[in-house]
């Protein structure tokens, strides 16, 4: 488990959702699917790291 990516992939996703928010109310459509393409990233992120560490239990 990396808690180094874990912490940048959270820190990503809090990003995407200010910046989506900041996006709906400027209306600004480039800010918010830039926002929420952050949050995609953070998410695939996340489950990568899951998805490890399920690997690592199974192999010890």
């Amino acid at each position: 488990m990396s808690i180094e990516k874990r912490v940048e992939a959270t820190a990503k996703n809090i990003e995407g959702k200010l910046q989506e928010i900041v996006g709906e109310v400027t209306g600004n459509p480039a800010d918010k699917a830039e926002g929420k393409a952050k949050q995609a990233d953070a998410k695939v992120t996340h489950t990568a790291e899951n998805i490890k560490d399920e690997i690592k239990k199974t192999i010890n």
